[in-house]
């Protein structure tokens, strides 16, 4: 299917499209009429659904992490995704871009620094279960290690989990693009037909949709809070309607215009940013505080790996895991099925062991030296006296104090790095949102020809939809941490995808390990 030809309603799987887009309709609805009443709903939900099934969520996490090492290291690693013959259709580097971009979001640079801060300060508890102590050499060294284990192969796993299984099944088992077909070899082929599939999609996109309306919601509140607080912008209601609409219409125009002709190029321009501020922030940073405690860190998160993992919110507490690691788990797991899509749609050609390396091992390195640059140079910052960042996120929101990190750079540097900062988190979350909106108006297309996307007209619709929901939740749902609405939101979209996904999990055992394998 061409993706810009006419919109075909033949085509259109209604039972999925209608029931989604209705409760992503009512939702948007409500939180026009009553946007505290949905922050407060939201809200809730997100505590009911993480103290009750926060041990379900580490194991399986736990449990796709050890899988894909598995695969990783298996002779089945050297599998051709679409068979032997198989040609990529794209360089190396400029795929792992897509990937990297695709999937990180906006995310990696807001909390690259505010995230170590805020364990480093005990900004709202996390550390009081631990006993540790605030502003201490520990304390950096736990919110380093910290960090490293929240942004790293533990959640890189499950996208990569969900992208080789769907590209398998796609591209060499020759089944539908859907989430359903990734259950296929559980089920039989009763799982891909019929109100099951219907409900299992549905499902896989609610929960996409609201990952990617918190994840909207995040980027309006880290580019409002930086003109207000950089350049003195009144942060109402007028300037989250201007950005979000600017967000919407760069995201949706890409989305339309196809994956080769608008991400592949958005995705390049947008890694060569990431590389850049890397390169610059460890020539003028603290380059060795950057490496020692980047090394202790390391220490910190080795020793603490399986605790970390295993934790339902009963060893570190509500503050530290509720609020952090569990929500972190819920918004990955929330896209895993949908964004699996689109890292399969991209892989053709590669082999197995070529996509994992490309959607485990290289962007859990990213994550490790991003943070390790990032949050170092912050913390140094902090606890040299420079500037007191803690005391910013404490009486802002919990993103104000990366703005503040960028103005003080030396020699004045802040004021040309906090513009383009602004940028990359706009391209980070267009280029991420424009995969996602592909992924979403996907499922609700019958039998995609491999190659295809959805029809353009369909990406614009759900694109609006889901900007009305996140516009609103910036500009409502934020309480002391400013995200609150937000991260509520995006923990309901992962409870509804985590059966889901346990489902996938088991699933790619038996299809790789079990069963015969298609090569």
């Amino acid at each position: 299917m061409d993706n810009n030809k006419r919109l075909d309603k033949k085509n259109i799987r209604w039972p999925v499209f209608i029931p989604a887009y209705a409760i992503t309709l009512i939702t948007a609805i409500y939180g026009i009429v009553d946007s505290k009443g949905l922050a407060s709903v939201s809200n809730s939900f997100f505590n009911w659904s993480l103290d009750t099934f926060g041990w379900l969520y580490q194991l399986v996490v736990m449990a796709s992490l050890i899988f894909s090492f598995a695969l990783l290291l298996s002779s089945k690693g050297s599998i051709r995704i679409g068979g032997k013959d198989a040609k990529s259709k794209m360089p190396f580097w400029t795929w792992f871009a897509m990937a990297l971009t695709g999937g990180v979001a906006s995310g990696i640079v807001t909390w690259g620094v505010n995230e170590p801060l805020i364990y480093f300060g005990n900004a709202y508890g996390e550390l009081d279960t631990l006993g540790i102590q605030a502003f201490s050499d520990e304390a950096a060294r736990f919110a380093i290690g910290r960090s490293f284990y929240n942004w790293s192969f533990v959640p890189y796993a499950i996208y990569a989990l969900t992208g080789v299984i769907t590209a398998y099944v796609y591209f060499n088992k020759k089944q539908r693009l859907a989430v359903t077909s990734t259950l296929q070899p559980l089920f039989g082929d009763r799982i891909t037909r019929g109100g099951l599939s219907h409900g299992i999609d549905t499902l896989s996109l609610l929960g996409n949709v609201l990952g990617l309306s918190s994840g909207l919601s995040a980027c309006i509140i880290i580019i409002t809070t930086g003109l207000n607080y950089t350049y003195g912008i009144d942060n109402g209601l007028m300037l989250f309607i201007l950005v979000g609409a600017v967000t919407i219409f760069l995201y949706t125009f890409s989305s339309y215009v196809g994956l080769e002709k608008g991400l592949q190029k958005v995705a390049g321009l947008n890694a060569y940013f990431y590389y850049g501020l890397l390169a610059f922030l460890l020539v003028i940073g603290p380059t060795l505080f950057i490496f020692k405690n980047t090394t202790a860190g390391l220490a910190e998160w080795f020793q603490n790996f399986w605790g970390w993992g295993l934790d339902p919110n009963t060893i570190g507490g509500k503050p530290l895991v509720n609020s952090w690691t569990l929500f972190d788990w819920a918004c990955w797991i929330a896209y895993a099925p949908v964004t699996g899509i689109f890292l399969g749609q991209i892989s053709y050609g590669r082999t197995i062991r070529e996509f994992l390396v490309v959607n485990l091992i290289l962007p859990s390195i990213f994550g490790i030296v991003w943070f390790g640059v990032w949050g170092n140079s912050a913390l140094f910052m902090q606890m040299t006296g420079q500037v007191d960042l803690v005391n910013t996120i404490l009486n802002h929101n919990a993103v104000t104090a990366l703005w503040q990190f960028l103005q003080n750079l030396p020699f004045g540097l802040g004021t040309i790095v906090i513009p383009i900062n602004m940028l990359v988190v706009m391209i980070s979350f267009v280029t991420a949102a424009d995969a996602t909106s592909n992924n979403v108006a996907s499922l609700c297309v019958k039998d995609i020809p491999i190659g295809a996307e959805a029809p353009g007209k369909l990406k614009v619709l759900w694109g609006v939809t889901i900007g009305v929901i996140a516009i609103v939740l910036a500009a409502f749902g934020g309480t002391e941490q400013g995200v609150e609405g937000m991260k509520a939101l995006a923990a309901a979209g992962g409870f509804f995808v985590l059966f889901v996904f346990l489902i996938q999990v088991v699933s790619a055992v038996k299809m790789f390990f079990i069963d015969k394998v298609v090569e």
